[in-house]
């Protein structure tokens, strides 16, 4: 799929583009100077979503010339109203060797999910690679039905790779294992390590009215220290 994309350059603040209910952001790259830019909001979330930040875009400023390839490279929301408030795009030379980040998508399904009761662990969501940018992916996928057993697990070294792909990171980092249904003994366990039992909260009760005790016995010494501080002065 080819994704377009086109924005006016910035010469508004930032804020005074939110409030029109745009978006700014910058695109840069070795080959051009930075350029701030502006997006109806919308437009740009629709993109980031079908997109992602894997995928090339077709990224042309109004006015300007030829299509230049790019890649969404960062994303900023706001932490209050978790809107997108800023983005970044980074030119790609095609011909040569570029970074990103690929998401991973997990396909199929363990019987040992399905049969057994066993709970899916996914401990990675993504993975970063390099390529040339012709052979740049969007996702990367993960055969679930290859966990047979609860020792199987999948790593980043048995991951089956686009040609052109290269992952970066440890292959031995585990992306994904499933884990052994808990007994009834280890339920019941947990059940008792989380609900107090009469006697403990018979203690903290008796802890509590305590401390209470204390804490209206000093009140009145003090308050009787003081009458007699008052008495001392008359």
């Amino acid at each position: 799929m080819t994704f377009t994309f086109t924005a006016k350059k910035r010469e508004n603040k930032a804020e005074e583009i939110r409030l029109a209910g745009l978006l700014p952001g910058v695109l840069y790259g070795r080959e051009i100077e930075p350029v701030s830019i502006e997006i109806e909001y919308n437009t740009f979330a629709k993109l980031h979503e079908e997109a992602g930040e894997s995928s090339l875009i077709d990224f042309t400023v109004v006015g300007g010339k030829e299509p230049i390839k790019v890649l969404i490279q960062d994303v900023q929301y706001d932490p209050v109203k978790g809107k997108i408030i800023h983005f970044d795009l980074r030119q790609i030379e095609m011909g040569k060797e570029m970074t990103a980040t690929v998401v991973l998508s997990f396909v199929g399904e363990s019987l040992l999910v399905k049969e057994q009761g066993g709970t899916l662990m996914k401990t990675l969501a993504e993975v970063d690679v390099k390529c040339l940018p012709k052979d740049l992916v969007s996702k990367i996928e993960v055969d679930l039905s290859t966990l047979n057993t609860f020792d199987d697990v999948i790593k980043i070294g048995d991951l089956k790779l686009p040609v052109g792909i290269v992952i970066t990171e440890d292959p031995e980092i585990v992306v994904v294992k499933v884990n052994e249904p808990l007994t009834e003994e280890q339920l019941k366990a947990m059940e008792e390590a989380e609900t107090p039992s009469v006697e403990e909260v018979e203690v903290e009760g008796k802890e509590k009215d305590d401390k209470e005790t204390e804490d209206d016995e000093d009140k009145m010494a003090e308050e009787s220290d003081g009458k007699k501080t008052e008495e001392k002065k008359k």
